[in-house]
């Protein structure tokens, strides 16, 4: 856990707090002994501040989409599946205090269990070092994944691009794959989207489709600005 906490420089005040924020109730209910509190509360309270914080983040960096588009990649983030990636790339499962039962069945790999658990290290966070720090976790965690598109499948950018450039007449659009590197399970795209053959938009993604998503989003952000 301190090494963890090493990697980003934090330090927390109240480490039970932090301990609160591992701590399922399945190990609570086995140690009644000891004055032990599950992540539970900490997890609701996480869930607002990632909401606020990941909001914020996608009204100031993204002003070509729409309150629904926000909405719904905002969803896509804070959803199981979108703070599992983001519990596993922290090897999180290895950090939860379970019960012997929960231990056994498989809980240390529930992503149910994993997103609750990374909700309530935010609340933790949250509580011990104030917003800014909060702010500051997820530039590294969680808004690099947004950049690189990894939620670009809930958003049509291609789309959004080709009908920004058909309402205002701006020319031709046309999309070319620049690179394809990296092992086959892992293989990284980069492509570029040009208008009138100038290029306007450079993404990167693990398949084509999220390359050329990722760089229309660029596009519009750009034209935007």
């Amino acid at each position: 856990m301190h090494q963890f906490l090493n990697e980003f420089s934090f330090t927390f005040n109240n480490e039970d707090l932090l301990k609160e924020a591992f701590t399922h109730s399945s190990y609570v209910n086995e140690h009644r002994r000891k004055s032990q509190t599950d992540y539970e509360r900490l997890e609701f309270l996480g869930d607002a501040v990632l909401e606020l914080l990941i909001s914020q983040h996608l009204f100031k960096n993204y002003p070509h989409l729409t309150e629904g588009d926000m909405t719904k990649l905002r969803a896509a983030i804070v959803c199981e599946t979108g703070l599992v990636q983001f519990a596993s790339s922290l090897s999180f499962e290895d950090k939860i205090f379970l019960g012997r039962g929960e231990e056994v069945t498989g809980g240390r790999q529930r992503p149910s269990l994993l997103a609750d658990v990374f909700e309530a290290f935010i609340g933790a966070l949250y509580l011990d070092q104030g917003l800014g720090e909060v702010e500051r976790f997820l530039k590294k965690v969680v808004y690099p994944r947004i950049s690189d598109g990894s939620f670009s499948h809930v958003m049509d950018y291609k789309s959004q691009l080709q009908e920004t450039i058909q309402r205002k007449n701006l020319g031709e659009l046309d999309y070319a794959l620049v690179s394809e590197k990296g092992p086959a399970h892992h293989r990284e795209f980069m492509s570029h989207v040009l208008l009138n053959g100038e290029i306007i938009g450079v993404g990167k993604g693990h398949s084509k489709k999220d390359s050329e998503q990722s760089a229309a989003r660029k596009a519009l952000k750009n034209l935007a600005g």
